[in-house]
């Protein structure tokens, strides 16, 4: 230890010695280069593990410890050889062939042929060659009602004015489109004749068998036939309905719009009679059952007249009640005078007389009054006389023995069954005007805004719009066929 601490003697022989062994250190990191070189990534730049591991293995330092010699000269790194990074460098991959034309290139433009360009051309040759012009009637109508509202109802009845105008527009929809509207209009304009008339047959080059009618059908085919040709439409919010018809001849389609409107009109009166019948039947029906109460109330009424031979017992009553009360009073006077003769002349015996028998003469006579009132039975009076002039007087005589109180209460129950009747007979009366009022206000009518007038130009078939049609979908079902037949070879 001693000695390696001793300074190196600087001499001449011992300088050669490192300078001998730095030159060894630089061959042997030369000689490692080209292996760090092949170890290097591909991309020209060097791996920092594999060059520590060269430095490790040229460090003098690392390797095992000799005799004490001279210090040697320090190593540097090797830099990246330019020459063995150039080698290293990625290079491109050789060019893709450009595609050739195959068998499977010209199936597609064969389809191609067929499926879209051939039904393009047909249909525009039809279009323009034999398809015939079809003339379009227009007309516009809604269901309105007469019913008025004030103010105040108006705020809380427009949904319900909403609801019944769209119920009717609704009906009227589904009724122009039905086989019984078809079938009445083709027995009065024969709709197949006027449907049919470029015929159907492919060598006429007139002919539009396309767009024809095929008479003579049934009435299904013929209903069909009238949806594609009579259109109608809805206008939401407005109860607004707008009806295209085509014919083949501007008088054709005038002449069905019109028969289309005539039918629609009709059908709104009827169901506006119906809404009226509905909402009078009832009232109607209560005045037919008072009317007939009334009726068996008067006759009742009469039948006890004719029975008692009495028009009006209560005024009977109130003359019968006159009678005994005047009787009374003279009765009274007559007992007074007896009284006052009897006191002021005693002796007058032929006073006495007269004036006892003018008593016994008003007692009778108010007996037999009060007997009237009875079941007919003679009144029972101290006066002579008094049974033979009430026997058999009653106002119950030959009634059985009724009495006069049964008379009245019979009748007064008569005569409040009648008032009872002719009262409901009023209010029956007030109720079904009442109720024919309101139904000719809320009655519903056809308001026609477009008449149907004969068109003077063409506008069906839209050519251009069906040829785009036509072609779209022909590319469309083209693409999606294609599409589908390389999936099935991709997965082969």
């Amino acid at each position: 230890m001693t000695a390696a601490r001793s300074p190196i003697p600087q001499t001449n022989a011992p300088a050669k010695a490192p300078a001998k062994a730095q030159s060894k250190a630089q061959a042997k990191a030369q000689s490692k280069a080209p292996t760090m070189a092949k170890t290097a990534p591909a991309t020209g730049t060097v791996d920092r593990s594999a060059l520590f591991e060269t430095l490790r293995r040229t460090d003098p330092r690392a390797q095992p410890k000799a005799a004490p010699g001279p210090k040697p000269a320090p190593v540097h790194a090797p830099g990246p050889n330019p020459a063995a990074a150039a080698d290293q460098t990625v290079r491109p991959l050789p060019g893709v062939r450009p595609a050739r034309p195959r068998r499977r290139h010209a199936g597609i433009l064969v389809s191609a042929l067929f499926c879209v360009v051939l039904p393009t051309a047909l249909t525009a040759w039809y279009l323009w060659d034999r398809a015939a012009p079809r003339f379009v009637s227009e007309a516009g109508f809604s269901v309105r009602s007469e019913e008025t509202s004030s103010p105040l109802e108006l705020l809380g009845g427009v949904a319900d004015l909403s609801a019944s105008t769209s119920d009717d527009t609704d009906i009227l929809y589904h009724y122009i489109q039905s086989p019984g509207l078809v079938a009445r209009i083709d027995a009065a304009l024969d709709l197949r004749a006027l449907w049919s008339v470029p015929g159907r047959a492919l060598t006429d080059p007139d002919s539009d068998p396309v767009f024809a009618y095929a008479a003579p059908g049934t009435i299904e085919d013929l209903t069909r036939y009238w949806q594609r040709r009579v259109r109608i439409e809805r206008m939401a919010g407005t109860g607004l309905l707008a009806l295209e018809v085509e014919a083949f001849s501007p008088g054709a389609a005038q002449a069905i719009a019109e028969a289309v409107v005539a039918e629609s009109t009709a059908l709104t009166n009827r169901l506006s009679a119906l809404a009226r019948e509905d909402a009078i039947g009832h009232a109607r029906g209560e005045l037919a059952r008072a009317k007939a109460q009334l009726g068996d109330a008067r006759a009742a009424l009469t039948r006890f007249r004719n029975r008692t031979q009495i028009v009006d017992p209560v005024s009977a009553l109130q003359v019968q009640t006159g009678v005994m009360s005047s009787l009374q009073e003279q009765l009274a006077q007559a007992i007074i005078e007896l009284d006052l003769i009897r006191q002021t002349a005693p002796d007058a015996r032929f006073r006495i007389e007269g004036a006892e028998q003018r008593v016994a003469v008003i007692e009778a006579r108010l007996s037999s009054e009060r007997a009237r009132f009875g079941p007919g039975a003679p009144g029972t009076s101290g006066a002579p006389g008094a049974s033979d002039a009430a026997g058999g007087t009653g106002l119950g005589a030959g009634l059985g023995g009724a009495a006069f109180a049964d008379l009245v209460g019979e009748y007064e129950t008569l005569a409040v069954d009648l008032r009872f009747a002719e009262e409901n007979y009023t209010a029956a009366r007030a109720s079904l005007e009442s109720a024919l009022a309101e139904a000719q206000r809320q009655s519903r009518y056809l308001a026609l805004h477009l008449e149907p007038t004969p068109p003077e130009a063409a506008l069906r078939p839209q050519r251009w719009l069906t040829l785009g049609a036509v072609a779209f979908f022909a590319v469309l079902a083209w693409a999606m066929a294609v599409l589908t037949a390389w999936s099935i070879r991709d997965r082969r």
